[in-house]
């Protein structure tokens, strides 16, 4: 984390300290002046009529149950079919009776119902695919679609060009990498957390504005200080490690002096209305801070909307403790993720953002077709929806279908490599473009022969 206040525990022989130093270096996703953000542009890797398209990633940690929420089978056996009744929406589908605000902004997104994957089904593994479009192998981390966005465009303004709400995410039960880094791109290209719930009284982004006690004489003073090091480290400035660091504090100093990052993350700004309409809790509020860093210049936001599917509530309806029941998600899980969501896409909408903002709601996999003995329903990821508005996507439509009991894609399977180039495209990204991949290697953004969700287009 960055921390350029505090007093760190080594110190070099003028007694300043290194580790506040280190410390910033450690803050990779602030983003910089790129210069492959040229060299993309010159090879046409970028579309430039899309520079101004940014993208919404809300992730439902623990998953919906597809049968529950955007893939209803009225017509199933009970054990199939579970309680909820249909329900008719403004777009050309049904949805569940526990998302009614989802019902009334239908016409602004569309689902693909036949999402699947191949990986096990644990959470980790599925957070790896739906967010990177591939599976770790081989000790091989892939990165974000974020990270790669960053990569590619770099940042607008003194905001970071990514941004993970409210943090990363937590364990998974697999013990694995989450997806959410820059993975082999670097430790330059992970996000920046905000690591704060902002529907708090007392919210403010630790590691990242300066409190208020820190005036600006004591700001420049540590900068003054950091400028006598570097005269006694030329040797080790030398290496990239050092060239990394030092990219990684100016980024931070700016963003810290930034008027216009105090301002985007400064939810009192907000009416009172707006931020109820939202929901004053830690999604409905990432939800509201997601469009005004977006408003803000901000290119990628991801919105966890939980931090993990241990010790809370969440989409991961086994049926018994410590997990969420059908109940749990009827009475608490959707009814604040419905309230969020919609007032988001309403919010876009009336300001005139959703057409240059993506806003996908993903999750690493469903939930089994069959409700379980303890009345829950356990993890699947044969099949599942997803949701996107914006960026160029036609609302009102369901993509693709799955099987009668809704366990395995009937039409138009949807892996996770597409939805990562359906991002993409949104973005303006050319999916033949290539990172450089572990060992300098070339490195396609989308493996051979998969492309973007193209019928959400058109």
């Amino acid at each position: 984390m960055l921390n350029l206040i505090s007093r760190g525990k080594s110190h070099t022989c003028n007694g300043t300290t290194r580790r506040d130093f280190l410390q910033a270096g450690t803050l990779g996703a602030i983003g910089f002046g790129l210069p492959q953000l040229l060299a993309a542009k010159e090879a046409g890797l970028t579309d430039k009529s899309k520079d101004n398209r940014s993208c919404i990633m809300i992730f439902n940690l623990g998953a919906p149950s597809q049968l529950d929420t955007f893939d209803m089978k009225p017509q199933a056996p009970a054990e199939i079919r579970g309680p909820f009744q249909p329900i008719a929406t403004k777009g050309d589908f049904q949805i569940s009776e526990i998302l009614p605000g989802h019902a009334k902004v239908a016409d602004k997104f569309s689902i693909v119902r036949s999402c699947y994957h191949n990986a096990a089904a644990v959470h980790d593994a599925g957070w790896q695919m739906m967010q990177t479009g591939r599976q770790f192998t081989g000790g091989v981390n892939y990165p974000h679609a974020g990270a790669v966005l960053q990569y590619l465009k770099g940042r607008r303004t003194d905001l970071p060009a990514h941004v993970v709400l409210p943090e990363t995410m937590g364990r998974g039960g697999g013990n694995l990498p989450n997806g959410q880094a820059g993975g082999f791109l670097g430790k330059a290209y992970d996000p920046f957390a905000l690591m704060a719930d902002p529907s708090q009284p007392n919210f403010k982004v630790p590691d990242l504005l300066p409190p208020d006690s820190l005036g600006d004489i004591r700001i420049d003073r540590r900068r003054r200080m950091r400028a006598a090091i570097e005269g006694k480290m030329r040797s080790f400035e030398a290496t990239e490690s050092a060239a990394l660091m030092d990219k990684n504090f100016a980024a931070a100093y700016r963003l810290m002096n930034s008027p216009q990052a105090r301002s985007a993350f400064d939810l009192t700004k907000e009416p009172t209305a707006v931020r109820e309409r939202y929901g004053m809790n830690r999604f409905g509020q990432c939800c509201l801070l997601s469009r005004r860093l977006v408003e803000a210049g901000v290119r990628f936001v991801t919105v966890n909307t939980f931090l993990t599917v241990f010790n809370e509530l969440t989409w991961d309806i086994h049926g018994s403790k410590p997990f969420t029941t059908i109940e749990g998600m009827k009475n608490i899980v959707a009814p604040m993720y419905d309230q969020g969501y919609s007032a988001l896409i309403e919010d876009l909408a009336d300001r005139g953002m959703l057409e240059d903002t993506m806003v996908c709601g993903l999750a690493e996999f469903g939930r089994t077709p069959k409700v379980n003995p303890a009345g829950g329903r356990d993890h699947w990821p044969q099949c599942f929806s997803c949701t996107f508005a914006g960026g160029g996507v036609q609302g009102g439509r369901a993509i693709g279908a799955s099987d009668p009991i809704g366990g395995v894609p009937a039409d138009r399977p949807a892996p996770p490599s597409e939805i990562i180039a359906t991002i993409f495209h949104s973005l303006g990204l050319d999916l033949h473009a290539e990172l450089p991949g572990p060992g300098g290697r070339p490195f396609p953004l989308v493996d051979f022969g998969f492309r973007e969700i193209r019928e959400l287009f058109s």
